[in-house]
């Protein structure tokens, strides 16, 4: 590393690991080299820090939730914003695509930062025993990224040195030897020396490392080159989860998305997000996601743009199928998920045409039914209320029911778009799902009726908990990944659990009318980026269907 990237690196500092009060303050040091500080204590700390800022610029960001988001059986585009080619899988998803170069440029420079604190370590004279935490947790942070990198471009680069200069050379590795040199390898040394606890929020520990060796083992078991314990040993790390740490579900849904609960027992590793550095504009980063999942409101009689509304960018919309997942009389996810009632933020006169009475502040100003509840509205029912009302047929680009999960009331202004929620990477209930898919694997659908069971007891209505359970029978991939689905919308895992089970295709070309007709069978890892191509020396191999 030359001393330019090192001050770049020194600067991510101030985007990571601590959340609100307890957020790290950095000494930027510009009058050394990496070669002369990383080899320090301070800085091999240092280091090891600045390899989560690889994790900012896709989590929480635009170029993450398109990636996860668009072009599955549940979401698809709105109105406004650019890279709707992730939901229609047309020719603009090429490799000059500008996410396809970006995640891949981001996740590459956490790996060779993780490379260089690795490399360099064995210089540093310090405690062996806290040195060991410290690489431990760089290699949990490289298996990440690398997971990252074979979940969505297939075969890749696979690198274990830091690279210092300009370099045009690149290999092509398996998924299978990325797996095995790097994801499980990491991951195992760093189960072997990450503490339970982290003494810093937001920061690796060994139930983390559990939880994300277990879903590449899972992801693994669905491939070629599968071993024959991945499904098996998938499910001993997420028991280790669920059972040895004392995490625990939250009682009720709606607490996941309080923002003044967030350090709360069912986080298993987050990115966190510090109120004071996203106000103040240290960190550029923040958490974006409560722009992207709102209908435009804010035109609407009665309604202003606020803050605790939101500020509506109109991204992504569900699909009509998603929004037959939940059976609202029993299940309280989807209204835990999703706004309902909109009250007005201004005065407005009465109106003749149509006829309807003038609104109060605070008055109810938009309703939207949603799937499954009070949807008989007709005409002369409508024009009986003062207030706006949207059922199902009414839905398009830019009216929808919209996401409440991220919605940042905290923020300064309403124009501003970093907001300071945790990005959640890691939770309890993931684990409980994620366990319930690796005893299905190996035909234990008790075992996995079980799990799924745990999850929707949480979930149910008051009175309805016995309603909700299921029975062995019940389980198959499709149950499974519908019930993902009603826990985990809109926090971007949805396209990479339709990758990773084989049912991308099968289930968008079924579901989302958008990606249908151009979505192909090699839309499952996406395109290396063209920049990758146009750097290497004799060329890099494109992945197979898109353009070379």
């Amino acid at each position: 590393m030359n001393r330019k990237i090192y001050i770049i690196l020194v600067l991510a500092l101030a985007f990571i690991t601590e959340s609100c009060d307890k957020f790290i303050e950095e000494e930027l040091v510009t009058d050394v080299s990496a070669a002369s500080y990383y080899t320090t204590e301070s800085g091999l700390r240092d280091g090891v820090k600045a390899t989560y800022s690889s994790l900012k610029p896709f989590y929480g960001q635009e170029m993450g939730a398109a990636m996860t988001t668009f072009g599955t059986d549940i979401w698809q585009n709105g109105a406004d914003g650019g890279h709707k080619v992730f939901n229609f899988y047309d020719g603009g998803l090429n490799g000059s695509e500008s996410y396809i170069r970006d995640s891949w440029d981001t996740w590459y420079k956490g790996i060779n930062q993780a490379n260089g604190v690795i490399n360099r370590s064995a210089d540093v004279e310090m405690d062996e025993a806290d040195k060991t935490v410290l690489i431990a947790e760089v290699r949990f942070l490289r298996a990440f990224y690398y997971f990252n990198i074979v979940t969505t471009f297939g075969d890749a680069h696979l690198t274990l040195e830091e690279t210092e200069g300009i370099e045009v050379e690149a290999n092509r590795t398996s998924q299978s030897d990325i797996y095995s040199q790097a994801i499980v390898a990491d991951l195992d040394f760093a189960i072997a020396n990450l503490p339970d606890e982290a003494d810093e929020y937001g920061r690796a520990t060994k139930p983390a490392a559990e939880f994300l060796l277990g879903k590449a083992l899972l992801t693994r078991s669905y491939t070629s080159f599968a071993e024959g314990t991945d499904a098996s040993r998938a499910e001993t790390l997420f028991s280790n989860v669920i059972n040895n740490y004392g995490f625990s579900l939250l009682d009720n849904f709606a607490d996941l998305w309080d923002i003044t609960n967030q350090e709360n027992s069912e986080m298993v590793f987050v990115i966190s997000n510090s109120k004071s550095q996203v106000d103040s504009g240290v960190d550029g980063f923040g958490h974006r996601w409560h722009l992207y999942f709102l209908h435009e409101y804010d035109v609407r009689r009665g309604m202003t743009r606020d803050i605790a509304n939101g500020r509506p960018w109109k991204r992504h919309r569900p699909t009509d199928f998603m929004l037959t997942l939940w059976d609202r009389t029993i299940d309280s996810r989807y209204d835990d998920s999703f706004k309902h009632v909109w009250f007005a933020n201004k005065e407005e006169p009465p109106t003749t045409d149509p006829p309807r009475a003038a609104l109060a502040i605070g008055d109810t100003a938009i309703y939207i039914p949603g799937p499954g509840k009070d949807i008989d509205w007709p005409q002369s029912r409508q024009d009986a209320v003062p207030y706006l009302v949207y059922s199902n047929e009414e839905y398009n680009e830019r009216l929808f029911p919209s996401m409440n999960k991220w919605i940042d009331a905290t923020r300064p202004d309403r124009q501003k778009t970093q907001g300071q929620r945790d990005f959640i990477l890691m939770r309890l209930a993931d684990a409980y799902l994620l366990r319930a898919e690796a005893r299905l694997a190996q035909s234990n659908a008790t075992g996995a009726a079980e799990d799924i069971n745990v999850i929707r007891m949480r979930a149910a209505v008051p009175g309805q908990e016995a309603a909700t359970q299921i029975t062995p029978a019940d389980v198959t991939l499709d149950f499974l990944l519908d019930e993902r689905a009603r826990e985990l919308v809109g926090e971007g895992h949805r396209w990479w659990d339709l990758a990773r089970t084989g049912t991308l295709v099968e289930r968008t070309r079924m579901h989302n009318p958008g990606a249908a007709p151009n979505i192909q069978d090699y839309h499952i890892v996406r395109p290396i980026p063209q920049n990758q191509i146009d750097r290497t020396l004799g060329g890099y191999p494109q992945n197979p269907g898109y353009p070379q």
